[in-house]
C-alpha cells in the first residue's frame, strides 16, 4: 500500500531541488533550452512549496484554535 507520504516528495526534498536549480541557473553554464526547463521546474516547485506552507499554517491555526490558543501575531511580534 502506498501512503500519502510516499506519493509526494517531502517539502525538504523539494526545497533542496529548488536550491539546486537556482545554483545551476545562477552559474550561467546551463544551455538555454535546459535553463528554460529548469526555470519552469523551479516555478512549479516554488508554487508547490508555497501551497504546502499555506496548508500547514492553516492546519496549525486550526489545531491551535481547537486547543484554545490564538496565533494571530501583532505587527510588533512579526518584525
Amino acid at each position: 500500500m502506498v501512503t500519502k507520504k510516499t506519493q509526494k516528495t517531502s517539502f525538504e526534498s523539494s526545497l533542496k531541488r529548488l536550491e539546486a536549480i537556482v545554483e545551476a541557473l545562477e552559474g550561467g553554464k546551463v544551455p538555454l533550452d535546459e535553463a528554460v526547463d529548469l526555470y519552469e521546474e523551479g516555478i512549479r516547485i516554488s508554487r508547490e512549496c508555497a501551497d504546502r506552507l499555506k496548508a500547514t499554517e492553516l492546519k496549525i491555526r486550526k489545531l491551535a484554535k481547537s486547543a484554545g490558543e490564538n496565533l494571530e501575531a501583532s505587527e510588533t511580534e512579526e518584525g
